[in-house]
């Protein structure tokens, strides 16, 4: 997958929900998709840098974006709700759901960890997604084949000293992913999951100040996996963790 060669109209007709949209991997990957062909909605939560990348998705000429701003911090299952309901009026189905946002917290020990940073880095890592999927899995179901894609880690299934919250959440990222994969194994949708791995992102830069990023991936580097499970070159899988590098 990492070596991967997308058609230049692999994602034509598909409509693709990308979280985190405004920065970093989210950004890359939003581009990448209009490239090949999606209609991408950006959801995010600082409008401005959303409007950066529906202009530059503008100057490419391809299909028209959209911007949902939301705040997964602090939005409610009625806001989902009302999210499903707005994406099926407008498109009629919706292909594709990455899970692309995500909260580093503050890494140290573990019998250090304030319980405020432990609600907010499972809020967004967690909570959101299953508040957000849930309500998205009605109007997945309407696409010819829909993929849901969630963002792990290294430490999501091998934990590290000192990443606790971040990686207690990806594992449960990966466990949540494996149940909606059992339970759709039979049916139109599928679910897998991403390690992006050592990429050049703010997140990235917080967690390791003194690495030197010119050692690290760029996200454009590790699209290939991205496209490859958004394309229908990946129909039978499901219930899967890549490794984009």
């Amino acid at each position: 997958m990492k070596e991967y060669q997308p058609k230049a109209d692999c994602l034509v007709g598909k409509t693709i929900l990308i979280t985190g949209a405004g920065d970093g991997i989210g950004k890359t990957l939003a581009l990448k998709c209009a490239e090949y062909g999606a209609t991408v909605i950006l959801l995010g939560k600082t409008v401005k840098k959303l409007e950066e990348v529906y202009d530059l998705i503008e100057q490419l000429g391809k299909q028209q974006a959209s911007i949902l701003p939301v705040d997964l911090q602090g939005a409610t299952e009625s806001h989902y709700a009302d999210l499903a309901d707005t994406i099926k009026r407008e498109y009629g189905k919706l292909d594709a759901l990455v899970h692309n946002a995500g909260q580093l917290g503050v890494l140290g020990p573990f019998g250090q960890i304030e319980k405020s940073t432990w609600d907010e880095v499972l809020q967004v890592n967690l909570t959101s997604q299953f508040m957000l999927t849930k309500a998205l899995l009605p109007v997945l179901s309407l696409a010819e084949n829909a993929s849901t894609i969630f963002t792990t880690s290294g430490v999501g299934n091998q934990g590290r000293a000192y990443w606790g919250a971040y990686s207690v959440s990806k594992f449960a990222t990966e466990g949540m992913m494996q149940t909606l994969a059992d339970e759709y194994e039979n049916s139109t949708q599928r679910f897998n999951a991403i390690n992006p791995g050592a990429t050049r992102t703010k997140m990235r830069a917080s967690a390791f100040p003194a690495e030197d990023v010119s050692l690290l991936k760029g996200a454009e580097d590790i699209m290939p996996t991205y496209l490859y499970l958004l394309s229908d070159d990946s129909l039978e899988v499901n219930g899967q963790r890549l490794n984009a590098q």
